[in-house]
């Protein structure tokens, strides 16, 4: 039993999601530069899960989602992870004028 528990703590960390934001982000919008869209609706549903089966546990997941440690790691992957779409964003703008100016010849 101690065991899960400590797995189901390792997961909401490593998924680490403040709960009010999850709830705002669609994982299907198109336009969306953040890649965490999906651990964040995954952190959601695990968070949602505990805390039917132990709504105490569900209250210790939600505060380590709001420790300082956690939110800055998470800042900090969302800030590089948009600087890393920018940049894929680029590349395939940078191929399709490619593409269009040397192959097709437009």
């Amino acid at each position: 039993m101690l065991q899960s528990r400590v797995l189901v703590i390792a997961l909401i960390l490593l998924l680490s999601t403040t709960l009010p934001e999850v709830h705002s982000k669609s994982v299907f919008e198109r336009d969306r530069r953040d890649w965490l869209v999906v651990p964040d609706a995954i952190a959601s549903y695990v968070y949602e899960a505990v805390n039917k089966v132990s709504p105490r546990v569900g209250q210790f997941l939600a505060d380590v989602a709001q420790t300082p440690v956690v939110v800055g790691t998470r800042n900090f992957l969302i800030r590089e992870t948009t600087k890393l779409s920018i940049m894929a964003e680029q590349i395939m703008e940078k191929a399709k004028n490619m593409w269009y100016t040397k192959v097709v010849g437009y």
